[in-house]
């Protein structure tokens, strides 16, 4: 069986670990080696010398080797220091006091946000909760509650290398149910958040140690499949790789960046799930990725991969031409290298690398799946930036990087436990009540007290990231106002939800009031209207409704009272068309109301086209055989016909000799569709004293159009008559043709 991770030795301890820190401390300057000198002997001063982890690991032993990973991080010594006395807050009271003044303040910082840390990751859970679904949200929140806690972002990666050499040590512990949990909790929550940090040296390691004790026996099984070792690979991969520059140089690529890494054992695993594949099914467990300036150069970089070596059919995505729908674009293929061994080959721009590592639609987060929060990204994205530029910024300083190192990023968010370690995520500021009401509206409304830490506290108290909170209830309550007025409320949930009890009491106040008042008014009518039917006259389902709406002030005594006279009238006669039509007054010789020229007595004609009225300004047309048609002057018609005869354009103004001369008019109402309306509409121009010759009304998609022949003496009296039609329930617009 090959094994996929070397482990270090059993029997490399404690003068193994402390060889190398000496080596580490004398590398660098004076101050900083007298400050790694004095946190060793802290630490062997402090820690018993029988003092273990809780896996039973020697505790000193474990801390040294966590340091050593920090120290490859390259997070400055301040980092490794701390985690060497990471446990110190466990044996020594006063312990933030001495390490300040051994070591310096930022250690003794360090030091106190990874034990907040490892005591918050201790009580918070994730295998408790019911569902994947559940467990997977309560993973996305520790990760985000791990962030939000530290001021120094290298309190996190510390966690995650101090867990890297827990893992490394279950290699020679036995099988068990504690060991498997812990592998879990690793892939759950650990090996995504160093993924999403960028933290690569950790990250393989987390992944692959994580499966490797909770899953032994596919562990095994993949393994045995790779049939190469790591170093194997990366040997394989380096090889790989000298071609490939040879080649891009030979070809004049100006500037490029390659880099390659072979699949490490989980990632082999996840890619068969994902695809439902088995292991001879994939090609990829080698990777290379080559950056260039631009999109012509990834193209000519892909036909020189494809001279060099064998494409793989049906392994090709131009993810440059159709990029992904978070916005990840690269060329990807798969050839046969040498020893015909299968290799993914990526190639992108540098700007497209950029966007895919650090870019808000994340790629980490498209590889680990679920839904995005931009606002979380952007705050990542940066983070990685930070710790990608490491190298750049060591040169500037050291005290430039340590100052990077401290973030607020995450200021915005606290996350505190239940009783049972489930996290909650709140707004800074947030208080018991805000939690009661984040675990349930009903907890919410009967809070009466909390704890915090096991003490019991004011409700107005502020919340800080970690703290374990229980909810005092009441078996029946409803929440105070004055949680809302004192300012004690935070979350948008818990304001939510006491402005809606507000809002429920003063409705049944105004309902209450509303009552009376109607009872007031039904009082001084004879008629005693049926309620319910007196409510769906006014247009209300509920008799609660149209109480409130009186209490209000929405409906008055004088409506109700109209409303209640209907009910007692007989119902009106249903009208249709034909029924409100009724004989036109225009008498057939009716036309010598008109001044054509200034002359009167010639045979005119009103057109029927625009139907022109006074005070409209007409325009007469000589017709053939109807003597001269006369027109409103802005009538459409009548200007295709003065285009196409202007000769036969006169002049033409009203005489104003017939006072009791009408004129027909037509008016258009689109209007809701409702029963009744051709009713209502009817009544109004009754009201109005208008003649109605000629009805035409169309219904499409709930909405009504009616056409009206109207007789006036005069359009002036016509704007009274459209606002009357406008007010009726309903109508949408009322217009002159």
């Amino acid at each position: 069986m090959v094994d996929a991770i070397s482990l270090p030795d059993a029997s490399d301890g404690f003068q193994t670990a402390k060889q190398w820190f000496e080596q580490y401390a004398a590398a660098q300057p004076a101050a900083e080696a007298a400050m790694l000198r004095q946190a060793f002997a802290m630490a062997q001063e402090t820690y018993p010398a029988d003092a273990a982890t809780p896996m039973g690991e020697p505790l000193l032993p474990h801390l040294l080797k966590a340091a050593k990973l920090v120290a490859e991080i390259d997070l400055l010594p301040e980092a490794v220091a701390a985690t060497v006395l990471a446990d110190i807050p466990s044996y020594r009271e006063g312990w933030h006091e001495a390490v300040a003044e051994t070591c310096g303040k930022t250690v003794a910082d360090l030091v106190r946000g990874i034990d907040e840390v490892q005591k918050l990751t201790h009580f918070a859970r994730v295998d408790n909760l019911d569902t994947p679904e559940e467990r997977a949200a309560q993973a996305e929140t520790m990760r985000k509650m791990l962030l939000a806690m530290v001021s120094d972002i290298r309190v996190v990666i510390v966690k995650l290398a101090l867990r890297t050499q827990t893992l490394h040590f279950l290699g020679s512990v036995p099988d068990s149910p504690e060991k498997r949990a812990i592998a879990k909790e690793t892939l759950d929550i650990f090996a995504p958040l160093a993924n999403r940090l960028g933290v690569w040296q950790l990250k393989w390691q987390l992944e692959d140690l994580g499966f490797r004790h909770q899953n032994p026996e596919k562990y095994r099984e993949i393994a045995r499949l790779l049939d190469e070792k790591r170093a194997e690979r990366l040997e394989y991969i380096e090889s790989f790789l000298n071609t490939l520059r040879g080649e891009l140089d030979k070809y004049g690529v100006r500037r490029y960046d390659v880099a390659g890494r072979p699949k490490h054992i989980y990632s082999i695993y996840k890619k068969m799930v994902k695809k439902k594949l088995g292991f001879d099914g994939l090609y990829d467990i080698r990777a290379v990725r080559i950056l260039v300036d631009s999109v012509p150069e990834c193209y000519t970089t892909l036909g020189i991969v494809h001279s060099l070596w064998q494409p793989i059919p049906g392994e090709f995505d131009d993810y440059i031409a159709n990029p992904k729908g978070n916005g990840y674009q690269s060329l990807h293929t798969v050839i046969v290298g040498p020893e015909d061994k299968g290799v993914e080959v990526q190639i992108r721009t540098f700007d497209m690398h950029q966007f895919n590592e650090f870019g808000v639609a994340a790629h980490w987060r498209y590889k680990e799946g679920g839904k995005g929060d931009s606002a979380y990204e952007q705050k990542i994205a940066w983070l990685r930036q930070l710790l990608d530029w490491r190298e750049n910024m060591a040169e500037s300083g050291k005290e430039d990087l340590a100052a990077a190192f401290k973030t607020e990023l995450f200021n915005d968010t606290i996350y505190v436990l239940t009783p049972h370690g489930k996290v909650l995520s709140l707004p800074v500021g947030a208080t018991p009540i805000d939690f009661a009401y984040a675990l349930h509206s009903s907890i919410g409304d009967r809070c009466r007290g909390a704890k915090v830490e096991g003490q019991i506290v004011p409700l107005s108290t502020p919340l800080e990231n970690g703290q374990r909170v229980e909810i005092i209830t009441a078996k029946e309550g409803e929440p105070s106002v004055n949680w809302l007025y004192e300012g004690w409320v935070k979350s948008h949930k818990a304001i939510g939800k006491i402005r809606a009890y507000i809002r429920r009491q003063n409705a049944e106040a105004v309902r209450e009031n509303g009552k009376q008042q109607l009872e007031k008014i039904l009082a001084k009518i004879p008629f005693k209207p049926n309620l319910q039917q007196l409510c769906d006259k006014l247009g209300f389902g509920k008799t609660e409704d149209l109480y409130t709406a009186v209490g209000q002030g929405e409906i008055t005594p004088r409506a109700v009272q109209k409303a209640a006279g209907a009910l007692n009238e007989p119902p009106p006669a249903p009208v249709s068309e034909t029924s409100i039509v009724k004989q036109s007054k225009i008498k057939s010789s009716q036309s010598g109301g008109v001044l054509i020229n200034g002359e009167g007595g010639l045979m005119t004609v009103l057109a029927k086209c625009c139907k022109p009225a006074p005070p409209d300004d007409i325009t007469g047309f000589v017709t053939r055989a109807r003597g001269i048609s006369v027109h409103r002057s802005s009538c459409p018609e009548l200007q295709n016909l003065a285009r196409q005869s202007p000769d036969k354009v006169l002049p033409a103004a009203w005489s104003g000799g017939d006072s009791g001369q009408v004129f027909a008019v037509d008016i258009e109402i689109h209007a809701q569709d409702r029963s009744g309306l051709l009713r209502d509409v009817s009544e109004n121009l009754a009201r109005h004293k208008i003649n109605v010759t000629g009805v035409q009304t169309q219904s499409r998609d709930l909405e009504a159009s009616m056409r009206f022949t109207l007789e006036v003496k005069q359009v002036g009296d016509l704007p009274r008559v459209l606002v009357g039609l406008s007010e009726i329930k309903g109508v949408l617009s009322v217009t002159r043709l």
